[in-house]
Formats: C-alpha cells, sequence, structure tokens
C-alpha cells in the first residue's frame, strides 16, 4: 500500500532524484574507483595482478604510480631522535678555541641581532666543552670520549657538522624537523614516504613510533607523526614502551581466533557499503586498519617474543629486561621491526633538555643511548641490513656555546647529526661551524636540504612527491629552494 503522507512523497521524489543522478554519478564513480583501487593493491578479489611498484603483492598498499622516480639506495630508516637538543660541542664538534676563552664574555660580534631561546639580554659568557674529544676508527673521525661505543663504529658513519633549523622551541623545532613546517596538519617525512612508496608489510604498521626518557625530558606531541592532510592510514603507530606494545592485542576471554575473524569480516563489509556510498578516503583507512590490527594480533606478540635473543645480544644493547621502557629495549625491537619490513622505525629519546646541570646529565643521557645504538648499528651491519637501511641520529637543535647557568640553551645556527648506511659515505664528516661553533659556516645544510637528501636516498625527487590540499601542491620539502647533498652520498 502506498502512503500519500507528504513526507513519504518527498522522500519518494528525493529517492528518483537521487537514483535519476547523484546515486547514478556517485555508484558509477565509486565502481570505477573500486576497480582502479584493486589494480592498485592487487587485489585478489578483482582479479587483477599486482602492480610492478607494489614492494609485495600482498602489501597493504603499494607505491604511488611512477616511484620510486629512480633506484633507491635506501629502503627503509630508523630515526634515533635525541629529543631535547643534544650539544653538538659535547658530543660531535670539538671546538679548542671556545676551550680557551672559557669563562670569558662571548664575542658580540657572533651573537648582536641573533634569535636567542632564553639568554636575550644576560650576560654572555663562552663555556667550553667539559669533555675530550678523540679520533675514531681508520677514518679519524672526531667524536667526544661519551660515546665509546659509537666512536667504534666510526668508520660506518657520515657526521654533517653544519645544520641549521629554523625553530628555536621544541615543540615547533620538532614540528619542523618531521614536516618541514611548523603548521600544524602537515604530515611528517614517515608519512610522506609511506604515502610515495606504500609498505612492504602486511601484518605490521609501515611506520612504528618508541619513546623513552632521561634527565632533561621534555614531552613529544603526538602530532610528531602525524600524518596530516594525508589519509590517516599513513600516519605512525605509536607503540607502548613498556608491557604490551599495542593495547588489546589480544582477545577478550570467551572469544577465539575464528569468532574475531566473523566479526571483522561483517564490519569490513558494512564498511565496504559505506564506501561505495561515500568516496571517503578515511572509510578505506578504517577498512584497511581493522584487517591490520586483526594481523598484528599474531605478528605483534612474535615480535615482542625476545626469548630467541642470545644472552650476548641483550648484553651488547644493555637490556637489562625486554619491554622495560628503555632506549636499550626499543633499539633491539627496532631492529626486529626492520627486520619484518617496517619501512619507517622513529625511536624518540626525551633526554637532552641540559639547561642546567650539563656535566652531571649529558654522561647519563650519552651512557643511556650510546651502547644500544652502536648495537644496532652493529647488527644491522652484520646482517647486510645496513646496507639499504638508513640510520639518523640528532635532535631537533642544538646547543649554545655560552652558558645558562650550569647548562646551555637552545640553538638554532649550528648543530650535528650522523648518518648512516642506505647510500651514505661511511667515516667522513661534512660540513664546519665557526671556531666558537656559534654558526654553520661551510657547506650548510638546512633542514629541507636533510628532507631532500633522505626522500633522494628513497630514490625520490623531492620536488615530485607532493600532495594537493586546498589548491595548494604541498611537499616535505616546503616551498623555498632544497639541496639533495650529493657530497656525502656514495
Amino acid at each position: 500500500m502506498t502512503s500519500s503522507h507528504p513526507s513519504a512523497q518527498r522522500l519518494k521524489s528525493q529517492y528518483a532524484t537521487d537514483v535519476a543522478r547523484r546515486t547514478f554519478l556517485t555508484r558509477s564513480f565509486a565502481g570505477i574507483g573500486g576497480l582502479a583501487l584493486a589494480s592498485l593493491t592487487g587485489s585478489a578479489a578483482s582479479g587483477v595482478s599486482p602492480t610492478a611498484n607494489s614492494p609485495q603483492g600482498d602489501a597493504p598498499w603499494p607505491a604511488l604510480a611512477g616511484l620510486p622516480h629512480f633506484a633507491p639506495k635506501a629502503k627503509r630508516i630508523v630515526h634515533l631522535c635525541m629529543a631535547g637538543g643534544p650539544s653538538h660541542v659535547e658530543s660531535l664538534d670539538p671546538k679548542p678555541e671556545l676551550d680557551r676563552i672559557d669563562g670569558q664574555p662571548f664575542p658580540s660580534s657572533f651573537t648582536q641581532g641573533q634569535q636567542l631561546a632564553q639568554l636575550q639580554g644576560s650576560e654572555l659568557k663562552a663555556r667550553k666543552s667539559f669533555v675530550k674529544f678523540k679520533k675514531w676508527g681508520e677514518s679519524g673521525l672526531e667524536m667526544s670520549e661519551l660515546f665509546p661505543h659509537t666512536g667504534a663504529m666510526a668508520d660506518e658513519l657520515c657526521v654533517i657538522r653544519s645544520m641549521t633549523t629554523e625553530q628555536i622551541n621544541h615543540d615547533t623545532a620538532h614540528a619542523f624537523m618531521n614536516t618541514g613546517s611548523i603548521i600544524k596538519g602537515r604530515p611528517c617525512m614517515g608519512s610522506w614516504l609511506l604515502y610515495g612508496l606504500g609498505a612492504e608489510t602486511e601484518n605490521l604498521p609501515g611506520y612504528v613510533v618508541m619513546t623513552s626518557s632521561g634527565p632533561g625530558a621534555q614531552p613529544v606531541s603526538a602530532r610528531q607523526w602525524s600524518a596530516g592532510i594525508l589519509p590517516s592510514r599513513y600516519q605512525g603507530i605509536a607503540f607502548q614502551a613498556s608491557g604490551s606494545p599495542v593495547h588489546y592485542i589480544g582477545n577478550p576471554d570467551g572469544v577465539c581466533q575464528s569468532t574475531q575473524r566473523q566479526v571483522i569480516d561483517e564490519v569490513q563489509r558494512l564498511n565496504g557499503m559505506l564506501a561505495e556510498r561515500y568516496l571517503d578516503p578515511e572509510i578505506d583507512t578504517r577498512i584497511s586498519q581493522y584487517e591490520m590490527a586483526f594481523k598484528m594480533q599474531t605478528a605483534v606478540p612474535e615480535l615482542t617474543d625476545m626469548s630467541t635473543e642470545t644472552q650476548d645480544t641483550l648484553d651488547a644493547y644493555g637490556v637489562k629486561r625486554p619491554g622495560d621502557g628503555s632506549y636499550a629495549s626499543n633499539c633491539l625491537l627496532a631492529r626486529r621491526l626492520l627486520e619484518r619490513g617496517v619501512r619507517f622505525v622513529q625511536l624518540y629519546h626525551r633526554g637532552w633538555d641540559h639547561h642546567s646541570n650539563l656535566e652531571k646529565n649529558f654522561p647519563i643521557s650519552a651512557r643511556d643511548t650510546d651502547r644500544p645504538t652502536a648495537a644496532l648499528l652493529a647488527d644491522l651491519k652484520r646482517s647486510g641490513l645496513l646496507e639499504d637501511t638508513l640510520v639518523l641520529w640528532g635532535g631537533e637543535f642544538g646547543r649554545t656555546p655560552m652558558a645558562q647557568g650550569s647548562g646551555r640553551d637552545h640553538h638554532i645556527n649550528a648543530f650535528s647529526v650522523w648518518m648512516a648506511g642506505g647510500g651514505v659515505k661511511p667515516g667522513m664528516t661534512y660540513g664546519a661551524t665557526d671556531e666558537l661553533g656559534y654558526n654553520s659556516v661551510d657547506n650548510i645544510v638546512t633542514v629541507h636540504d636533510l628532507h631532500a637528501t633522505l626522500l633522494h636516498l628513497f630514490g625520490v625527487e623531492h620536488e615530485r612527491l607532493t600532495a594537493r590540499f586546498q589548491g595548494l601542491d604541498l611537499r616535505l620539502t616546503g616551498v623555498e629552494p632544497s639541496r639533495v647533498v650529493k657530497d656525502i652520498l656514495v
């Protein structure tokens, strides 16, 4: 029986209009889009073979068409982020002249009109490095004696002493180092790599983040591993540093794996119906992440089972108890993630904000990170993974060569990082600061230059990896001219 109620007539009329116009276009377009998506992802259901750009046929998503632009040197990266800003003059950049003028007024010719974080208007006095430097390895690379284990790996390192950045506060400096911008909503390095190059594993996230802490711990915002304007499937997944790395990884009591599979299948069916009606990439993200979560229920327990690691390995990393939240444990887990195809692993050690007690706290942070970092490098080299795994060590900025009480203040004009593996020349230093470590003066490397170089190592031309947002083609390296630092590449 047909209702004559006005609201029913309006619904009937609206339905007819939708079928005649909007729904026809929407469903037709969604169907064509579904076929295109199936061809890109190599869906078995579509009957289409996996594409050549896909890292592997069953990967959750492949590379963008045409990427990489050329043969890559690196396939994966681990970013060892020393959050807080380690002092370059206590780690990687010896300054004998700074030692000579210790306690004297810092020359105003360096600082006049310069941006200072908390020292503005203060009496600026030179502060010498309290550590000794040593030449390490056959390369003779100079590094602080507080990093003996990393120093033993000096012949694998490429130290850049001429870094500069634009941001003098922690949160914005982290954002700039990660995304190339301080504007919220911009994708980070890991998200750009996943977006452009896809993932190599189907049962673990392509981008994993872990944190640890020490003296001088600064908070690190989750926006540092955000996908920003890209679909959220490309964001970093933060693993818990202690206990189970992922919440609710196991099924509740009384729920078996087959029952869980049935629930997932039904949820996926409903999401699939929604995806046909609304062309929203977040629905596709939801579908892929439900499937990922189900697969992680098997993959994560195996990943974190350290019973297969020898005591010698645990000792090499300095792991006292696997999963204890330490940087050492995170480094060991990072190696296991890289072995299983995770493309981007980011370890934050929040322990380098040394405004005070520098001589007490800097050695603690160095001790907590030195042995695990070297063990990770040695493991990657031993297994052959270092050849195509890029390792990046450094903070968001440096520290002033002037004293701030018993510590050093933030500094953006000069700081140091090092890289290893993945197509980078080993056993070398690049660039230089002035005689006091205040300004980078030779072969200056900006954060955007670093980003362009990282992308280049992955076979990506940084100016061509873009995403359209509000009429603009955004990219990791921004709109300013940036260069690939080719002198450090193999």
